[in-house]
């Protein structure tokens, strides 16, 4: 089959044996497979979790058709249209676990379901698993202009919260956010972006901080967040290090928490999809979740996403198509 593989001068076009599924694992047939900025450590030979690694097709997320289903598997059959978070999903075929795996709504096309899966779990963890979001309670998503940050302002508005704002350093994505549940909209590039969260939260600050920019932010998002709430660390985009004001975190007394699912065992991450499915499925059936796709490139054309992943000017997902 073929697939994308990392190398030194950039994604390689290859070809690689066919993986064949094992007890509770389902072959699935990839039309689609975004990028996710984990994609680019990953072209490089790093791994990710357990995923990835030197030699490993590529990508990190899929939707497709089941094609072989392992030993054990039940409630799903070859033609079933799913979706899911896993490994090597830039190739014509990726295994994923049965209990894993999503059915694609009906309506949606490949491109938008295989943008779905990793930003669901993900944010659906980071809202409710450790950020305890409580109906009527504020939410404010760091980087909310990426694909996940987007899944979050979406999440946070089905799951009842009383005001969600979302920030953008770019003008031009920050006028969309409101497209996507954003209620108050504000720039971490202004020197004066806590005060208006603070001015519209009467002063207190947020309840519960996603934050996927961390870096040198960290003491103002402690500034932005209500004392005694708290700030669910998802991402790095801002920085991987930062000075913490420790005074300042104490006195807020706010809980911070870091979160991946790269350390997490199979047993964890399927109870957290369950949930994520339990939770949003609804939504996800009745359309009222989706992240938009900025431009999709055919498998072959690969480096032309990558270049264009790295450049950051996209809005939602880039998407690799494969015929």
């Amino acid at each position: 089959m073929r697939a994308l593989l990392p190398s030194a001068e950039g994604p390689k076009l290859a070809q690689a044996p066919r993986p064949e599924p094992g007890p509770g694992q389902v072959l699935v047939r990839v039309r689609a497979a975004p990028l996710n900025r984990a994609d680019l450590a990953m072209l490089r030979g790093a791994s990710h979790g357990t995923v990835g690694g030197k030699g490993a097709p590529l990508g990190l997320e899929w939707a497709g058709e089941i094609a072989a289903l392992g030993e054990g598997v039940s409630g799903w059959k070859i033609g079933d249209q799913v979706m899911s978070a896993g490994g090597g999903g830039f190739a014509e075929y990726a295994l994923g676990h049965s209990a894993l795996i999503h059915a694609i709504p009906e309506g949606l096309d490949f491109a938008r379901a295989a943008a779905m899966p990793v930003a669901i779990q993900t944010m659906h963890d980071a809202i409710t698993t450790h950020g305890a979001l409580a109906a009527g309670q504020s939410v404010l998503i760091l980087g909310a202009s990426s694909g996940v940050g987007l899944m979050g302002l979406q999440i946070a508005r089905e799951l009842g919260a009383g005001l969600v704002i979302g920030t953008s350093s770019s003008p031009d994505k920050a006028a969309r956010l409101p497209q996507f549940g954003a209620d108050v909209v504000v720039s971490t590039s202004e020197p004066g972006w806590v005060e208006a969260v603070l001015a519209a939260t009467d002063g207190k600050g947020v309840d519960l901080v996603v934050d996927m920019l961390a870096g040198p932010l960290f003491n103002d998002t402690l500034r932005a967040t209500k004392i005694g709430g708290r700030i669910v660390n998802v991402g790095r985009m801002a920085g991987e290090r930062g000075e913490v004001d420790f005074d300042l975190h104490s006195m807020r007394r706010i809980t911070y928490v870091g979160v991946t699912f790269r350390t997490r065992s199979g047993r964890e991450v399927i109870e957290l999809v369950g949930k994520a499915r339990a939770a949003l499925a609804p939504a996800l059936a009745a359309g009222r979740l989706t992240i938009p796709v900025d431009a999709c490139f055919d498998l072959a054309d690969a480096p032309a996403a990558f270049a264009k992943m790295s450049a950051n000017r996209h809005f939602g997902k880039i998407v690799l198509t494969i015929d």
